[in-house]
């Protein structure tokens, strides 16, 4: 009998995330390598999206439903995942590498003696073993690592892996599960406006400090609007309460690779480099010309970004039309 491969999807408000399709191609990649099976689990409440899945080459899904599971608790997760990869007589699970999965791989590799490696961006198959690379030292060298233990754990890049459709019939297993394991539990949401995922999204508009003042990122939020881009955020202007956390692109905030990133007004700290300089195409615009932001840069724009974003973003909306 074939090794099994266990793919962690991940939902939000009951709706499976992208970056959740990209861990199935990965996990593809694994078993066409390894001659190893897959199938995927879900923990919810009902997904909504569940059609999202079909023609992705996931033949198995299991969905574990309770109303206490419809947010994330590390404890109750960890137990069913934990219990599942038992009878499923697993060798290897995936996970996206957003807040969810580096959060709960970690937590899951400890429960089950596994080795685990995060942030994956490439996988190599030579003699049975598995290579994977990843970036360190803010994308400047690539690591190399194998995982001697039996068992494996790795959190997959977003935005890395191309989603191809497969046609696959798919056969959905539903659980119930009683009184899940909670440590806490949610008792109220205060919920912002509903936006782009910097962590998804394949055009990002990130500001910084150059920007002066928290009222001027209305011309960030333009230029996203104008490209359907996700609107990020430097540590800076996170730390002077400019924008949410849930926008910083950063070593301390999220790790993304899209198509395209735009800095606007960032010096590019290596802090913030750690973050985004994986991304295919990276334009900067800053007024120092000497700022560290354009050594990474595909594209460089010196200039004032009062000038130069009302104009990109009118061009970009007659290029639209």
């Amino acid at each position: 009998m074939n090794s099994k491969i266990l793919v962690i999807l991940e939902q939000r408000e009951n709706k499976i995330k992208k970056s959740s399709l990209e861990t199935i191609e990965a996990a593809k990649l694994f078993a066409s390598r390894l001659n190893y099976n897959f199938e995927a689990l879900v923990i919810g409440n009902g997904i909504e999206n569940l059609d999202i899945l079909q023609n992705t080459g996931l033949s198995t899904l299991t969905e574990y439903k309770n109303s206490d599971l419809e947010l994330y608790s590390p404890s109750a997760y960890k137990k069913i995942i934990v219990e599942h990869f038992n009878k499923l007589s697993g060798e290897i699970i995936l996970f996206a590498n957003t807040s969810f999965g580096k959060d709960l791989a970690p937590r899951i590799a400890a429960s089950l003696k596994a080795g685990c490696i995060t942030d994956c961006t490439n996988f190599d198959f030579s003699d049975g073993n598995i290579i994977c690379s990843k970036p360190i030292f803010a994308g400047k060298a690539i690591s190399e690592l194998k995982v001697n233990s039996p068992l494996k754990v790795f959190t997959i890049r977003t935005n890395v892996f191309k989603i191809v459709p497969a046609e696959c019939k798919l056969d959905i297993i539903t659980e119930h599960f009683e009184a899940p394991d909670l440590t806490t539990k949610v008792i109220e949401i205060n919920k912002q406006d509903s936006k782009l995922d910097v962590a998804e999204a394949d055009i990002i508009i990130s500001g910084g400090r150059g920007l002066k003042s928290p009222e001027n990122f209305a011309l960030v939020e333009k230029l996203a609007q104008a490209f359907g881009a996700a609107v990020g955020a430097s540590r800076a202007v996170v730390d002077a309460g400019w924008r949410p956390h849930s926008e910083q692109v950063g070593q301390t905030g999220k790790t993304v690779s899209p198509s395209l990133y735009i800095a606007c007004g960032i010096s590019g700290a290596i802090q913030h480099l750690a973050g985004m300089s994986s991304s295919k195409y990276i334009v900067a615009i800053n007024k120092d010309a000497d700022a560290p932001i354009f050594s990474v840069a595909d594209y460089g724009i010196t200039g004032d970004v009062f000038e130069i974003l009302p104009v990109l973003t009118e061009q970009i909306n007659k290029l639209k039309q």
